[in-house]
């Protein structure tokens, strides 16, 4: 398959130009733009520069906003509440992180929840600022109605991933950033796109039967991971990131949708804790005894999670990044 290699910065300009083109703000540009590239740095392709697709294709549909400008206020001594106003996530975290550091740092542990949001990136882009500045997070959010329960084989729940970090001070944070879902959406739509099966057990047809077929899964619904494990999880995220923020479930973002066929619309949920404020002066001593923990993992032979993101990053700030041609002339073409 015929590739296009491209450095960093030429992929950022790509991003940047397809989105100011089709009318993105200044502010929204930069940050889609950053984060859509630091997918791709990361080796993160299901939520890279592909991205760029859905992402103005929401914005052609109305079902996102280009220029709104998120409010961010002091809802209680340790939450910071950012409404984004129909615009995507980004602006309103970036735009929200200072205050939600600041209120972890008094409080030793704060929330931030994000409503009114248009959902497409990856949570540990979320989470590795807060890791960056010392502090444990977890961050939460459901999507579109694309999931059934265990037991069940209609689509009830989102994607709902889970990502959660932990400062390794001058080492890389330990990350994980996982779907309660047996794959993520855009897994299976990269698998559509390149004429590919997916494995077994990621979904099922409208009939409720078994398949390997990405667009019958699309068509029917996907799998929890774990059975009803996964399932129960699934339920958390909807409820910690709906109705605990006043915000909608993946129900309801679907039929919010109503048909047109955009990216999730809904809230999003972080936590962050400063182990300094829980430990005191024992702080150090308790951190070390976490990298005891990480170094018998590793003793077995087991990967960290985000080693091969961290490796991906490396790799491609030196040699930049290789996407398809057909995607490089899809999003070339959204410029036009």
């Amino acid at each position: 398959m015929e590739t296009v290699t491209l450095s960093l910065d030429e992929a950022y300009a790509l991003a940047y130009h397809a989105l100011s083109s089709n009318g993105f703000s200044e502010q929204h540009a930069a940050v889609i733009a950053q984060n859509v590239t630091a997918g791709e740095r990361d080796g993160c392709a299901s939520h890279g520069l592909w991205r760029l697709l859905g992402i103005v294709d929401t914005l052609r549909k109305g079902k996102v906003s280009a220029d709104a400008l998120p409010t961010v206020i002091s809802q209680a001594p340790a939450i910071v509440k950012a409404d984004a106003h129909g615009a995507y996530s980004l602006l309103a975290f970036e735009q929200a992180l200072p205050l939600l550091i600041e209120k972890t740092r008094q409080c030793g542990i704060a929330a931030l929840a994000i409503n009114r949001c248009v959902h497409f990136s990856a949570l540990f882009a979320d989470v590795e600022p807060l890791t960056d500045a010392g502090l444990v997070a977890l961050a939460t959010t459901p999507s579109h109605a694309w999931v059934a329960p265990a037991g069940g084989t209609q689509p009830l729940f989102g994607t709902n991933p889970i990502a959660f970090g932990w400062p390794r001070g001058d080492q890389h944070p330990f990350i994980f950033d996982m779907a309660t879902s047996a794959a993520a959406r855009g897994e299976i739509q990269l698998h559509h796109r390149a004429g590919k099966a997916i494995p077994e057990g990621w979904g099922i047809d409208s009939e409720g039967n078994a398949t390997t077929d990405p667009q019958a899964v699309l068509e029917g619904a996907m799998l929890t991971f774990g059975g009803h494990k996964g399932s129960a999880l699934a339920a958390m995220v909807e409820l910690l990131a709906g109705p605990l923020i006043g915000d909608m479930t993946s129900a309801e973002s679907l039929a919010w949708d109503n048909g047109a066929g955009g990216l999730p619309y809904g809230g999003e949920l972080i936590l962050a804790l400063d182990p300094t404020r829980f430990l005191g002066e024992d702080a150090s001593a308790h951190l070390v005894r976490a990298e005891t923990l990480f170094s018998g993992m590793q003793a077995q032979g087991a990967r960290l999670p985000g080693e091969r993101r961290y490796l991906s990053r490396l790799n491609s700030e030196k040699q930049g990044v290789a996407i398809t041609q057909s995607l490089y002339d899809d999003i070339r073409a959204l410029s036009a």
